[in-house]
């Protein structure tokens, strides 16, 4: 098994390790208004530096909080979208800094 580098936790207690942009979308359409209201990422660290969460809101639609101190972000949008999320999350989160995760250079020849 592979280093686990984020996990991914719902309200009513599922948990998904380096979840992929289908798990988060799975795990967002499984919220709701009453006993399921939010998802909450972030890195498998005891004080962890950054945090994206999804919660419902009460006039439809959902909020988004992704929040990042090393590098001073904080941002609160909201979304229809479960697709949109979904793949939004997972492209700001491969940008996050994860300790012991090698770095990958891309380049052309």
């Amino acid at each position: 098994m592979g280093v686990q580098y984020y996990g991914a936790d719902s309200e009513n207690g599922d948990r998904i390790d380096d979840p992929s942009e289908d798990a988060l979308f799975m795990m967002i359409s499984d919220l709701n208004d009453s006993d399921n209201t939010f998802v909450v990422v972030q890195p498998d660290e005891d004080e962890p530096v950054w945090f994206t969460s999804v919660a419902v809101l009460d006039n439809g639609g959902y909020e988004i909080v992704r929040r990042d101190t090393t590098r001073a972000e904080h941002e609160v949008t909201t979304s229809t979208s479960v697709n949109d999320i979904a793949r939004d999350l997972t492209i700001w989160m491969a940008a996050r800094h994860f300790p012991g995760r090698t770095a990958r250079q891309i380049t052309d020849f």
